[in-house]
């Protein structure tokens, strides 16, 4: 997120217990890679490019993906070949959130899926399309072919990042509130919010930690 008041950035990392907010003075991928050295999970992001140099395995978020698509759908009503590959990806995620729904993030399950994962992107790639907007998502879909359904093949895994996309709302609401800020205080406030947080994905109370004098949370 963008700190108002001078050019820099709080960077948002998320797990399902754990929310950490990093200083950093630009968007450049030097801060991620030192962050993410040695990281041996699947990273979860959105499709901001900084995050494909990082040689972790990685999970796309497919709402930011259908977002995009249903946008794409909303200035071009007409693209035909825009329809079709929203229709395919449309398919393919809805069985997927059914098995997800009865059983989970379990890859014993979610393997059924593969398949068909597999045609949508085949299938996309050998499309000709012929218009600019499903030309530039068979592009997309292309690039991030490798990276669209690897939680299919985990446990565990979400198919989105909504964890970290609710900690960058918690952040937003904190920035507006505060409205302007010095490096110095964007760090500190980092801090705080990075315990506020994790207290309460925890479901721990914040005040209650500080009076503690406890200077770690217990899982």
């Amino acid at each position: 997120g963008v700190v108002k008041g001078g050019g820099h950035y709080i960077w948002v990392f998320a797990n399902l217990t754990t929310v950490a907010y990093i200083y950093s003075e630009s968007r450049e991928a030097t801060l991620l890679k030192e962050l993410l050295d040695g990281f041996g999970g699947v990273l979860i992001s959105d499709f901001y490019a900084a995050y494909d140099s990082l040689p972790c395995v990685q999970q796309k978020c497919l709402i930011h993906l259908m977002r995009d698509i249903n946008e794409d759908l909303h200035r071009n009503p007409f693209d035909d070949e825009l329809k079709d590959i929203a229709r395919r990806f449309s398919s393919v995620l809805q069985g997927v959130v059914e098995t997800i729904d009865a059983h989970g993030l379990k890859m014993r399950y979610l393997n059924k899926h593969r398949r068909a994962a597999d045609e949508f992107i085949d299938g996309v790639i050998s499309m000709k399309c012929t218009t600019e907007a499903a030309a530039a998502l068979r592009k997309r879909i292309e690039k991030n072919k490798e990276k669209l359904f690897t939680f299919l093949n985990y446990d565990g895994i979400p198919w989105n990042n909504n964890n970290a996309e609710h900690a960058v709302r918690a952040f937003t609401r904190l920035r507006n509130v505060i409205n302007t800020s010095t490096p110095k205080g964007s760090r500190e406030f980092a801090t705080l919010l990075s315990i506020q947080q994790t207290l309460r994905y925890r479901g721990k109370d914040f005040l209650e930690f500080l009076r503690s004098g406890k200077v770690e949370i217990d899982d």
